[in-house]
C-alpha cells in the first residue's frame, strides 16, 4: 500500500557528524521503509542522495524492490550530472528539478530526510 506522500532523500548519509554512521543509518531507514506497509508514493532523491540510485549503492536492491512495488524513484539530473553518474544510475528515473517541484506540489505530505 502507498500514500499520497512524497519522501525527499538529500543525502547519502543520515544525519550531520560521523559519515559511517551516517550512511549506516540511512541504509537502515531505507531498508525498514521497503517492509513498512504503507510506503510513500514518490521518493526524489538530490545533491548526493543520487548515489544511492547508482552502481555500488549499498541499498540499491531494496530501491529496485520499493520500484517494483510501485514506489516511483526520481533523481535530479542536475544533481547526477554534477557527480557523474548519468550512466551509473541503476534504479528510478531522471527529473529535473520542475519535475521534483510539480510532485512536491502534487503531495498530501512532503518529508525531509
Amino acid at each position: 500500500m502507498r500514500n499520497n506522500s512524497l519522501l525527499q532523500i538529500t543525502s547519502n548519509q543520515m544525519g550531520q557528524g560521523d559519515e559511517k554512521l551516517g550512511q549506516l543509518l540511512i541504509t537502515n531507514y531505507i531498508n525498514l521503509l521497503q517492509e513498512e506497509e504503507n510506503r510513500p508514493k514518490i521518493i526524489t532523491f538530490y545533491n548526493s542522495g543520487v548515489k544511492l540510485l547508482c552502481i555500488d549503492s549499498p541499498v540499491l536492491d531494496t530501491l529496485k524492490a520499493l520500484e517494483a512495488q510501485g514506489t516511483k524513484l526520481v533523481a535530479c539530473k542536475t544533481c547526477l550530472s554534477h557527480f557523474g553518474l548519468l550512466e551509473k544510475m541503476e534504479a528510478g528515473i531522471v527529473g529535473t528539478m520542475m519535475d521534483i517541484v510539480t510532485l512536491q506540489m502534487q503531495a498530501d505530505k512532503v518529508i525531509n530526510i
